[in-house]
């Protein structure tokens, strides 16, 4: 019989694997190896140079089939001689593993890698288990869970209900679930105007006065109150420039760049259409033009609770001691990919150190981790 491995000295493994976007650096043919011994059928679904590992154990189609989802790329480490140790090191020591991706995520992935073989190899299950890993999270991912899902669909995978290991909980095990996420979308606003003289504004249109007028709408009142499970909406203005070191000369072009982070109230298609109905009015009174580039990160998702919720909350409670907070709060992660694919939370380690220097975790925190996640399989699988 395999042995599951250790998900703490995975987790070291995985550390010492330099995969910073978009290296690969050996962590997914670590992973493959380890689950191929545990009779995991794998397969690389690289789209664009994107590196990315599926495996599933038991038989495809199966009536019921429990999903993971994860990465192990990680953010670049930055001043290397900040470090107490080498952030490719996998350093152990006190209790703690030391090392880029410790927090986020490859602690995660170790963790819920080594439920998965403990659960095939220790109580084989009438179903199937799939882990969906990418190399591309912390960069565009444009080609990391999404090719993944877009590999699976192509083939007949398919997972019932999905788990993302990210970190969860901001300051204890157990007391955070996120259910959903807010949708992210950033607009480029170029106010197009006429140059001239400071002096002689009538023979000039100025783009930062009307410029000014739009982000002056767009911030003075709240886009909603919030909703049953989300916070308000929020749109902040994140730069504004003009490139113009002159203060006598009205400049022809104005630019300022917007974030928007939105609930369950708004698609980001009729946030967009918002923008630029109010850009189009103030065009028509001032005679300065709008060119607006938008990008769209992802779209407002909830999870609503039910069974599967409850499943984990139930196991995270007795777990912990602590009844998890259903969140939605946070940035994006790929669970705004897999949504569209089947019902998916979140949970994972305390997320105090992720891309910090000197990034490092509890080692009994990735045990524990791992043993809800073995015991989550369980349940669903009884």
């Amino acid at each position: 019989m395999t042995r599951s491995p250790d998900p703490a000295e995975l987790t070291a493994q995985l550390i010492r694997c330099p995969s910073v976007t978009p290296e690969e650096g050996g962590a997914l043919l670590l992973l493959a190896d380890v689950l191929t011994a545990a009779g995991f059928s794998c397969t690389r679904v690289d789209r664009n140079g994107t590196p990315n590992l599926f495996a599933r154990w038991g038989a495809k189609g199966a009536a019921r089939s429990f999903g993971f989802n994860g990465h192990t790329d990680v953010v670049p480490p930055g001043d290397i001689a900040a470090w107490t140790h080498p952030p490719f090191s996998g350093h152990q020591a006190d209790g703690w593993i030391w090392g880029r991706g410790a927090t986020d995520m490859k602690s995660g992935v170790a963790a819920f890698v080594a439920a998965a073989i403990a659960r095939v190899t220790e109580a084989p299950p009438d179903g199937a288990i799939l882990l969906a890993i990418t190399g591309d999270e912390e960069g565009p991912s444009r080609d990391g869970t999404r090719a993944l899902l877009d590999w699976m669909d192509q083939t007949g995978e398919r997972m019932d209900v999905c788990i993302v290991g990210e970190p969860s909980n901001p300051d204890r095990m157990g007391e955070m679930i996120k259910i959903g996420r807010r949708g992210s979308m950033t607009l480029e606003i170029e106010a197009q105007g006429v140059q001239g003289h400071a002096a002689y504004p009538h023979r000039a249109k100025n783009p930062l006065h009307a410029l000014l007028r739009l982000l002056h709408q767009l911030t003075d009142q709240p886009l909603d109150p919030g909703t049953a499970h989300f916070d308000p909406s929020g749109l902040q203005v994140t730069t504004i420039d003009c490139g113009n070191p002159a203060s006598n000369v009205i400049p022809a072009k104005a630019r300022a760049t917007v974030n928007i982070r939105f609930n369950d109230a708004h698609r980001s298609e009729g946030l967009d259409a918002m923008i630029r109905d109010k850009a189009a009015a103030i065009a028509a009174e001032t005679g300065v033009g709008f060119d607006i580039q938008t990008q769209v990160s992802g779209e407002s998702f909830l999870t609503q609770p039910g069974p599967f919720v409850d499943l984990v909350a139930d196991v995270v409670r007795q777990a912990t001691g602590l009844d998890p907070v259903l969140s939605t709060s946070g940035g994006t992660s790929d669970a705004r990919f897999v949504k569209d694919h089947c019902p998916v939370l979140e949970f994972g380690l305390v997320g105090h150190f992720m891309h910090q220097v000197d990034e490092r975790v509890p080692a009994d925190q990735v045990r524990q981790l791992s043993a809800i996640y073995r015991t989550i399989l369980d349940r669903y699988f009884a």
